[in-house]
C-alpha cells in the first residue's frame, strides 16, 4: 500500500435492514492509494449495499451498520453525515444513473460543486477538465439531461462526481443497460482519471471479466460475505472463477443449464 496505508479500509460490517434483515455478514476490504479495486458477484450478492455502507446512504432505505467501522485516511466515515463524507472525497456514482432530467447537461455537472462551496473560477477550471474527458458532454451541455443517451447519461454521472474533485469514486454498475462500445469509453476514461488524476476507485460491477481487466485487485461477494479476494491477473486465471464468473470450464464455455447448478461444486461453499 503506498503512503501510510489503504485510502478505505472497511472492517469486518455488518447491514441489517429494517432491523430485521442481515444483507451484509463481515465483509472487510481494503483500496489502496491511486488503486482500482473491483468488488464483484451477482445481482444481489451485497454490491451496492457495501458502496452505500461507505458513503453513508443507508438510512435513506431504513439501513444501517451495526457491526465494524469504514475508515477513509483514517477517519470513521461511518459516524459522519453523507455530506461530510462527500466533503472528504469520496463520492459515489449510483447505479441507474440518477441524472436531473429536467437540467442542462451543463447544470447537472455543476451540481456536483455545490458541496465544495467553490469560487467561480475553481468551477469554471473543473468544468473544463470534465469536457477534457468527456468532449461529447460539451457538445450536449446545453441539451436537457432527460433527452440524451443513456451512455451520455452515464457520463454526466461521472463528470458530476469529478465536479466535486473526488479522492476515492465509487462506481455502482456503470457498464448496466449500456452497448459494449460505450462501457469500453467509459471504462478506457476511468482509467484516465486513476492515472491522471490520482482518483481512487472502488468499482461494484457484475461483468467480471470487464471489471478484472481494468481492476488491479478484486473481491467477490456471495450472499453477503466475501468468498475471494486477490490480484486481478489471479482472479482471472483462478478456475472457480473462470468457471462461475467467467462461464469458462477449461477449454470450453458452460451452458447455462451446467451454470446455474454452480453452488454445489463451489469450492468456497464446500
Amino acid at each position: 500500500m503506498a503512503g501510510d496505508g489503504p485510502l478505505l479500509r472497511v472492517n469486518n460490517i455488518e447491514v441489517i435492514y429494517d432491523h430485521v434483515i442481515l444483507v451484509l455478514k463481515g465483509v472487510s476490504l481494503e483500496v489502496a492509494r491511486g488503486g482500482i479495486v473491483a468488488l464483484l458477484g451477482g445481482n444481489g450478492a451485497g454490491k451496492s449495499t457495501t458502496l452505500k455502507a461507505i458513503s453513508n446512504l443507508l438510512k435513506a432505505e431504513r439501513g444501517q451498520v451495526t457491526k465494524g467501522t469504514v475508515e477513509f485516511e483514517g477517519e470513521r466515515l461511518d459516524r459522519l453525515m453523507p455530506h461530510q463524507v462527500v466533503r472528504r472525497g469520496v463520492i459515489q456514482v449510483m447505479e441507474g444513473r440518477h441524472c436531473f432530467e429536467h437540467l442542462t447537461v451543463e447544470d447537472n455537472l455543476l451540481t456536483g460543486a455545490f458541496a465544495r462551496r467553490a469560487g467561480r473560477t475553481s468551477v469554471g477550471e473543473d468544468l473544463d477538465r470534465v469536457y477534457h474527458y468527456f468532449p461529447s458532454l460539451k457538445r450536449r451541455r446545453r441539451s436537457l439531461a432527460g433527452y440524451i443517451s443513456g451512455g451520455e447519461q452515464q457520463m454526466v454521472a461521472i463528470g458530476r462526481a469529478l465536479m466535486s474533485r473526488p479522492k476515492l469514486m465509487l462506481l455502482d454498475e456503470p457498464s448496466m443497460g449500456l452497448a459494449p462500445q460505450l462501457v469500453e469509453e467509459i471504462f478506457a476514461i476511468v482509467d484516465r482519471l486513476n492515472a491522471e488524476q490520482g482518483v481512487s476507485v472502488l468499482l461494484a460491477e457484475q461483468n467480471t471479466n470487464l471489471a478484472l481487466r481494468h481492476a488491479r485487485y478484486g473481491y467477490i461477494l456471495e450472499n453477503g460475505r466475501i468468498v475471494l479476494d486477490g490480484p486481478a491477473q489471479a482472479l482471472r486465471e483462478n478456475a472457480d472463477v473462470k468457471e462461475f464468473y467467467l462461464g469458462l470450464a477449461g477449454e470450453r464455455r458452460l451452458s447455462y443449464r451446467e451454470g446455474k447448478h454452480y453452488k454445489r461444486r463451489k469450492r468456497w461453499l464446500a
